[in-house]
């Protein structure tokens, strides 16, 4: 774990009730997490980085105008997610708002996705999350904080060919819910965030990748729709700034929310129509890591894992 610090202070920073308060934000070097560590920086929060990737944390930290600190750190090890809790504290304050983001993909048959590639998605998305609560709840209780956690509409109905990453949020979504009845009486509240398609480096190319694009092509016209990480900061902070129990990005997700009980039927109707078409080798043939943030994510924990080994696909 490597620690650098800012201190680039912005005055024309906008009055805010977030202003002044400490932000912590996982998977900031990248995409939505380093679009929402702008946006609060500019409502006037000291913001801290969480990530892997410490050139791109750096680079993010050095567009942001208050005071910062980042943390290179894995939050699948909770020891270093600890100390990157008492490191917080201690330059910036107590945390106030705490975002769990980070997160990785990974495309392909469940057959012939590698055990260790599928179960690293869940304990990114999932254990991390649930390792990011229990590093800063001890702040957010002394501060009365926020905790969102960003989940995905991949819990809305899970998808074929992409069986780790709907697992992984849907299981987001149940800790985030169980969480929340637990810690309200301590004045802590928690949100959740559903995300669509959003123009990360995770869905980069998204015609070009046969899982991606399968997926898509089934949604309706408006469904479609990419949005910038910057447009889907702006929900989020919005959301942030309300401690809103529900974010979504882009708003009319709300109005998915009651039909949830019809997705799995309709998903599995669509798979079933999918997988008859000459294409399904296609969608076989392309399985891996998405994204070059879970691209860093993946290379790191196999060196570290399994020495010696080519990173790559597997």
């Amino acid at each position: 774990m490597r620690t650098f610090t800012g201190t680039r202070v912005h005055a024309a920073a906008h009055d805010s009730p977030l202003r002044g308060r400490v932000a912590v934000v996982t998977g900031a070097a990248r995409g939505v997490g380093e679009a929402l560590a702008r946006r609060l920086s500019a409502d006037g929060m000291r913001i801290a980085l969480l990530g892997r990737e410490e050139k791109t944390l750096a680079r993010a930290a050095a567009a942001l105008t208050s005071s910062s600190i980042c943390v290179e750190t894995d939050v699948t090890d909770q020891a270093a997610l600890d100390e990157a809790a008492r490191q917080i504290e201690e330059r910036l304050g107590p945390a106030s708002v705490v975002v769990a983001n980070a997160g990785i993909a990974a495309g392909g048959p469940f057959s012939r996705t590698a055990a260790d590639l599928w179960r690293r998605v869940v304990d990114v998305n999932l254990v991390g999350s649930a390792n990011t609560a229990r590093a800063f709840l001890p702040q957010l209780t002394r501060t009365h904080g926020y905790f969102l956690q960003i989940a995905s509409t991949a819990a809305f109905g899970s998808a074929p060919m992409m069986s780790a990453y709907c697992a992984s949020k849907a299981g987001a979504e149940s800790f985030a819910q169980a969480l929340r009845g637990e810690v309200e009486p301590d004045g802590v509240t928690v949100g959740i965030a559903y995300l669509h398609w959003t123009g990360t480096d995770m869905v980069a190319g998204i015609d070009d990748h046969p899982v991606l694009r399968a997926l898509r092509r089934h949604q309706p016209w408006f469904a479609r729709r990419v949005h910038s990480p910057d447009q889907v900061a702006d929900w989020l902070a919005t959301g942030i700034a309300h401690r809103a129990r529900h974010v979504y990005a882009p708003p009319w997700l709300r109005w998915c929310q009651p039909l949830r009980p019809l997705f799995p039927s309709v998903v599995a109707r669509v798979a079933r129509r999918e997988l008859r078409e000459p294409s399904t080798g296609e969608l076989g043939a392309d399985v891996g890591v998405l994204g070059a943030g879970g691209r860093a994510d993946w290379e790191t924990f196999l060196s570290t894992t399994r020495p010696g080994t080519t990173p790559g696909r597997e």
